[in-house]
């Protein structure tokens, strides 16, 4: 069983677990960034600095199948996730990510940025 942490906010009695850096494994990383709707959150995130709600994602998937991304990419250990008041609040496991598997998600950020334009997409 892998060990995990559990993420808990001062003011909140909701907690999320989370995988301990340790307990990260490639393969569940790689899983989870295979889906394209959840590579979508990562590549949001990847943009951003800061924290995202999840209510900033626009996923052309239902209400269900969204939280269900999150969850995986959660428990696989990209994305951490932290309740703020009554928004649950998203960011990307960079600095874990990148100390356990040096450059991967720089390569796999640019491998689909580099697809969207050999396909002519947005990047959505």
């Amino acid at each position: 069983m892998q060990p995990r942490t559990t993420v808990q906010p001062p003011s909140s009695g909701r907690s999320l677990e989370h995988p301990a850096r340790d307990a990260i494994r490639l393969e569940d990383v790689l899983h989870a960034l295979s889906d394209p709707m959840r590579m979508r959150v990562v590549r949001t995130l990847a943009g951003e600095t800061g924290e995202l709600s999840c209510s900033v994602f626009d996923l052309p998937v239902s209400k269900s199948t969204t939280t269900h991304h999150f969850r995986v990419l959660r428990e696989c250990g990209v994305i951490n996730q932290i309740y703020r008041g009554t928004a649950k609040m998203n960011a990307l496991r960079r600095e874990d990510l990148d100390a356990l598997f040096p450059g991967l998600l720089d390569s796999v950020l640019r491998a689909a940025a580099d697809q969207d334009l050999r396909l002519g997409r947005d990047g959505g």
